[in-house]
């Protein structure tokens, strides 16, 4: 039983320091995002009905669709284009400065 609890809370450990570890940085997301605000608007809340706000979205789910994006497996030729270049810490970054936006 000890040996089992011991296990469980590596496992705990393990999954929080990679949770942290995949966390961006949003002040580097900020700078890197400057080329989104033509679309999504500068602060993320878009003006134009047709393009998605992305202030305060989740982490996640950013990261999920860009990634997405990047590789294909979502497609709209802008954003395929848009996302292609991003590194997987720009994309990190990105979607840490977008979910930390009201």
């Amino acid at each position: 039983m000890k040996r089992q609890v011991l296990t469980l809370l590596s496992v705990i450990a393990l999954a929080s320091a990679a949770t942290a570890a995949s966390a961006g940085d949003a002040t580097a997301g900020k700078a890197k995002a400057a080329s989104c605000g033509g679309c999504h608007g500068a602060n993320g809340i878009s003006a134009v009905p047709t393009y998605p706000n992305l202030a305060g979205q989740k982490e996640a789910y950013l990261v999920k669709q860009m990634k997405a994006f990047k590789d294909g497996t979502r497609s709209d030729p802008t954003m395929n284009a848009m996302a292609k270049p991003l590194s997987d810490d720009d994309i990190a970054n990105l979607a840490a400065y977008y979910a930390g936006l009201k």
